[in-house]
């Protein structure tokens, strides 16, 4: 397993994190079709991980209505010190109309919520899994300050916010000397490439960490779909679903699982391998968080940092999976100037 630094705070993070969306959730109308996993198959499952050397693992407090936390504060009971432990907070966790959200309230009850679950008296990283556009952003930024402050938190992040949202946020923390954004976990794959038009040179800018969720658009990059969206194993999570959760053209999704099929030929290897081995390849990149309801796809998954693709590999990815230029970035990119003095010219 390799190791990349977690935005500039020192912290070195595994660049395959495991994700627990995939735990708990037997009875729950949504989650049900995730994983399901129980105790025992999530100790496998966080076991195995850890042996691999990943010690990054991701979480949230809406997963499995908590039951997620609880599975995996019980896995790592007795590994606490070896995981850079991940949750996130702002969806809905009950019935109440303060039961979600950033408000400084509900920010400091998820906390105490998600320590007790995960049996845990600190979070590494606690992320916001959304904007909140009923709760001024200071008001959230200075909760999650004194969570650090009170050392219930090391390090704050966040998930699915837009470039300018971020910008703003740090601006913030900055101004009022706060606990900052190391972190934005975010959807980034050969199907969804959005993140490179704004993100991406953000996070480069502001020295944040790229965390990267759904690599494999919810199971249709390891390449077991038909058009149509008939799996060739029905248990696939796709196959479970019957609704896609991650939005893509399809049409284009086959060219680029016929690029991806023809690479992953090349290295006898699965597809899915070297779509995940593309994004560790990309720019800003830190970790690509995997989650497994089987050994052998964790496994396969975690293989993929040793996945090295040759420029032949990444040019024929990026050739059917590049997007359009969006603007002002193709013009910025047409009037880009060396602007160098002639007589300065070598």
């Amino acid at each position: 397993m390799k190791y990349r630094l977690l935005g500039r705070t020192g912290v070195w993070v595994s660049e395959i994190s495991l994700g627990a969306m995939t735990f708990g959730g037997k009875e729950h109308p949504v989650y049900r079709t995730h994983g399901a996993l129980g105790q025992e198959e999530v100790d496998r499952i966080v076991g195995t991980a850890l042996d691999a050397g990943i010690n990054f693992i991701d979480t949230a407090d809406v997963y499995a209505d908590g039951e997620s936390e609880e599975l995996l504060g019980r896995a790592i009971a007795q590994h606490r010190r070896k995981v850079v432990l991940a949750t996130k907070l702002m969806a809905p966790v009950g019935p109440g109309p303060n039961d979600q959200g950033l408000s400084r309230l509900h920010v400091m009850r998820a906390l105490e919520d998600s320590l007790r679950r995960l049996k845990t008296d600190y979070v590494d990283l606690y992320q916001i899994h959304n904007y909140d556009h009923m709760t001024p952003i200071e008001e959230t930024l200075s909760a999650l300050d004194d969570a650090v402050q009170q050392g219930k938190v090391r390090y704050i992040g966040c998930s699915n916010l837009a470039a300018w949202q971020i910008s703003k946020a740090l601006g913030i923390s900055a101004l009022h000397n706060q606990a900052k954004f190391v972190a934005n976990q975010t959807h980034y794959s050969l199907l969804s490439r959005d993140a490179e038009r704004d993100l991406v040179p953000m996070a480069e800018d502001a020295g944040l960490s790229l965390t990267v969720w759904q690599p494999l658009v919810g199971g249709f990059l390891t390449g077991k779909f038909d058009r149509g969206g008939v799996s060739t194993e029905q248990d696939s999570r796709r196959a479970r679903n019957g609704f896609d959760f991650v939005p893509f053209d399809e049409e284009k999704g086959f060219t680029v699982l016929a690029a991806l099929r023809t690479v992953a030929a090349r290295h006898e290897v699965s597809p899915a391998r070297v779509a995940i081995a593309w994004l560790l390849a990309q720019r800003a990149v830190t970790s690509v968080i995997v989650g497994a309801r089987k050994l052998e796809q964790l496994t396969d998954n975690i293989a993929a940092s040793d996945l090295i693709l040759t420029e032949q590999d990444l040019t024929e990815l990026d050739k059917v999976s590049r997007p359009s230029i969006a603007y002002p970035n193709w013009i910025q990119e047409q009037f880009a100037p060396t602007r160098i003095p002639a007589g300065n010219l070598a």
